[in-house]
């Protein structure tokens, strides 16, 4: 996704780390089986992006690269990041 000015919308997801937002699966609690092999899976291809600066994971943001990102910012949270830019923007003219 892109602002007016062409840019890509970024969402922070904790301690200054900021991914694309149009390039935005899923974020998902870290708690599940299947989500801790998605993250077993990402760290053995070498796909998985620790951005949690050694804190407890809390959100798996999950990409259309297959990248996995971890944050340790609540999913809630990210999530509200990422919807309070379309509030901001209004609606499409």
């Amino acid at each position: 996704m892109k602002d007016g000015a062409g840019e890509p919308r970024l969402i922070n997801i904790g301690f200054g780390n900021i991914v694309a937002a149009g390039h935005i699966i899923a974020i998902v609690a870290p708690d599940s089986a299947p989500i801790k092999r998605i993250i077993q899976e990402a760290r053995d291809k070498g796909a998985l992006i620790d951005a949690t600066y050694g804190r407890r994971t809390r959100a798996v943001v999950i990409t259309d690269s297959g990248h996995v990102l971890l944050s340790a910012v609540q999913p809630e949270t990210v999530a509200q990041r990422f919807t309070a830019r379309d509030d901001e923007e209004g609606p499409p003219p």
